[in-house]
């Protein structure tokens, strides 16, 4: 199976850069092992779920430890360990998909630090107000390409 060409937003990359070190090493495996290689369909696994209307969720839950292991298992390489490494990891990533196996990460954050229903919703409204953007913004574009066409 081919991987997924995975693009992110300017929205994605700000919170992303807010996220500790080792969360960011983390999250970049798992986007290339996991969400590069599944897509869309990480859904079936317990590193997805499809939350309608073209959203959907990335979930890391797993304790640096655990993620580390099972990469490691898997001939990833991450940095070390650092102390403290079996601290939960819980981390929500939302994207869409779209064109010729194309993941666009819309919007992430550490769920840990604020794990409330409130909150969850909060973000995900925040990354549906994202992907309506980015739909409205490619409808622009195709509309411009098919005007110089005319």
């Amino acid at each position: 199976m081919s991987a997924w060409n995975v693009q992110q937003q300017d929205a994605f990359e700000r919170a992303f850069d807010k996220l500790p070190q080792y969360e960011q090493a983390v999250m970049v495996a798992a986007i290339e092992k996991v969400l590069g290689v599944l897509g869309h369909e990480v859904c079936a696994t317990e590193w997805g779920k499809n939350l309608g209307e073209g959203l959907y969720e990335f979930r890391v839950r797993k304790s640096l430890r655990a993620i580390h292991d099972e990469f490691k298992e898997n001939g990833v390489d991450l940095p070390a360990l650092p102390p403290g490494s079996d601290r939960g990891v819980l981390l929500r990533a939302f994207f869409t998909v779209h064109g010729d196996r194309i993941v666009l990460l819309l919007h992430i954050y550490d769920k840990k630090r604020d794990p409330s229903e409130k909150r969850q919703q909060r973000e995900i409204k925040r990354a549906r107000k994202l992907l309506k953007a980015w739909l409205e913004e490619e409808k622009r574009k195709a509309a411009l390409e098919r005007k110089g066409r005319a």
